[in-house]
C-alpha cells in the first residue's frame, strides 16, 4: 500500500471516527429530551394516578399496538439494509430502505387516523369535552399530544434521512466498505423506535 493511499485510508477513518462520534453526542440529547419529558410525566402520574388511568381509558391500545409493531418491525428491515450493503448486496438493501420507509409512512398515517379520532370526540386541550374535566385529566392529553407529536416529527425527520440514503447507495456513495452514514440513520431509527415503546408503555399500558 502506498504513502498516499495510507494517508487517505487513515483520514477516512478519522472522518468515520468523526460522524460516528457527532451522531453519539446527538443521540445523547435526544436522550436528555425524551428523558426529562418521561420524568416530568411520571411524577404527575404518580401525584395524580385516578385522573390519568381514567383518561388513558380513551386511548386506543389496538391503534398503539398496531404502531409498535410497525415501527420494530421497521428497525428489522433497517438492520436488514445494513446488512445487505455489508455483503456488497446493493439492489437489497435499496429495497429493505425502501420498506422501512414505507413502514414509517404507515406509523404517521396511521397516528393520523388516531388523532383524528380523538379530535372528532373533541379531546383535545381546550375543547368544551375536555373544560368540563379536572385540570390533570386535561394535562394527561396534553402530554399526550406532546410527546407522541414530538415522536412523530423524529420519524419524518427519521424518513427524511432514510431517503437521502436511498441516493446515496442508488449513487454508489454508500458501499460494502463505506456505510456509516447508513449505519448512522438506521441507529437515529432505532432511537425513534425505541421512543415510541417508551411511550407506548406508558401512555396505552401503564393504566
Amino acid at each position: 500500500m502506498s504513502t498516499e493511499t495510507q494517508v487517505h485510508a487513515e483520514e477516512h477513518n478519522r472522518d468515520n471516527t468523526g460522524i460516528r462520534l457527532g451522531l453519539w453526542v446527538f443521540l445523547f440529547t435526544e436522550l436528555i429530551l425524551f428523558g426529562g419529558l418521561f420524568l416530568v410525566y411520571s411524577v404527575y402520574r404518580y401525584t395524580y394516578p385516578a385522573d390519568f388511568h381514567l383518561a388513558a381509558q380513551e386511548l386506543n391500545k389496538i391503534i398503539g399496538t398496531f404502531n409498535t409493531v410497525i415501527l420494530l418491525t421497521s428497525s428489522l428491515t433497517m438492520v436488514l439494509s445494513i446488512v445487505a450493503i455489508q455483503r456488497s448486496k446493493r439492489k437489497l438493501s435499496l429495497f429493505f430502505q425502501f420498506l422501512t420507509i414505507i413502514l414509517g409512512f404507515f406509523f404517521i398515517i396511521n397516528k393520523c387516523f388516531e388523532w383524528a379520532a380523538m379530535f372528532h370526540q373533541s379531546i383535545y386541550s381546550g375543547s368544551e369535552t375536555l373544560l368540563n374535566e379536572s385540570k390533570s385529566y386535561i394535562l394527561f392529553f396534553d402530554f399526550y399530544y406532546v410527546m407522541t407529536g414530538l415522536q412523530g416529527l423524529h420519524v419524518i425527520i427519521g424518513i427524511v434521512l432514510i431517503s437521502f440514503m436511498m441516493r446515496f447507495t442508488a449513487k454508489g456513495y454508500i458501499t460494502h466498505n463505506n456505510y456509516v452514514k447508513l449505519e448512522n440513520t438506521g441507529l437515529y431509527w432505532h432511537l425513534v423506535a425505541i421512543i415510541w415503546i417508551f411511550l407506548f408503555s406508558l401512555f396505552y399500558l401503564i393504566t
